[in-house]
């Protein structure tokens, strides 16, 4: 039996402004936007390329905004991808990696190449570059 992650829930406080975060400024593609009750709203959110979506509201989930960390995603070329978010006006770190479990600055090589970056309520994300022959 395939289990597929596809959706991850995100808490925030106001959908509006993170709907504008994750889909203006990170560039994800909004597949979805109902008010489906005055107290249940989704919004589905999917990063380009990607196989599973976020999805902010209200009525979704009992977490704290901000309450998310870790998330990953992973990409090609993260000196592209923070060019990227840097245009769109994302607040993101600068590239830095992992040597005996300390933050370094810079590209460390093969899959060890990061950058992190928070939404508007400080939910916490992490983008790795992936190597093109992996």
């Amino acid at each position: 039996m395939d289990w597929k992650l596809e959706v991850v829930v995100v808490p925030v406080s106001d959908v509006d402004r993170a709907k504008h975060f994750y889909g203006e400024q990170c560039g994800f593609v909004v597949d979805l936007d109902s008010q489906f009750s005055d107290t249940f709203r989704v919004v589905q959110l999917t990063p380009p390329g990607s196989a599973c979506s976020i999805s902010i509201g209200t009525g979704l989930t009992e977490s704290v905004p901000g309450s998310l960390q870790g998330v990953q995603l992973v990409v090609p070329n993260i000196a592209a991808a923070r060019a990227e978010l840097v245009e769109r006006g994302v607040a993101v770190s600068e590239v830095f990696h992992f040597v005996d479990g300390v933050r370094r600055d810079g590209h460390g090589g093969a899959w060890n190449a990061f950058l992190s970056f928070s939404d508007p309520d400080g939910n916490g994300w992490i983008v790795q570059e992936r190597p093109a022959h992996d």
